[in-house]
Order: structure tokens, then sequence, then C-alpha cells
């Protein structure tokens, strides 16, 4: 059942209720990889058969070209 995983995705209101567990922030799903990323923290947390992994020594530190510039997260212009 290779796939599967990220074509279900997450419930939305999951996605509502998780937080970072080490900066308490906002998450938002990366799709592509399947993974919720705390731009606060620079973390990727891994999602598993459908289960977020929220540890942050299970999470995979972002590269500078994946995370998304402040300003943009906030809507600067």
């Amino acid at each position: 059942m290779a796939g599967t995983e990220s074509e279900v995705g997450i419930d939305p209101r999951l996605l509502e209720l998780l937080v970072c567990p080490l900066t308490k922030g906002p998450l938002r799903w990366d799709r592509a990889r399947n993974e919720l990323v705390s731009e606060q923290a620079g973390l990727a947390y891994p999602i598993r058969d459908g289960i977020p992994i929220m540890l942050v020594e299970e999470a995979r530190p972002l590269g500078e070209d994946e995370r998304i510039p402040e300003e943009v997260r906030r809507g600067d212009r």
C-alpha cells in the first residue's frame, strides 16, 4: 500500500488542535513529505501510518531552503 499515507493526509480538525511540542506554535502540513512543519522551531515532525509523531527527537531539522520567511508567514509586504 505504498503511497496511501500521503493520499490520506491528516484530519484538518486534528491539525487545528496540534501544536509544536517545543514552541507551542502552529504547524503546517507538508503534503509532499507527509510531515507537520513548525516554522518557529525549524523542525518537521513525521506522520507514520497516519499518526503524527510529535517527539522533538524524531523531528527532522528544516534546511534553509525549506523555511518560509517570517515576513511571508505574517503577511508583511
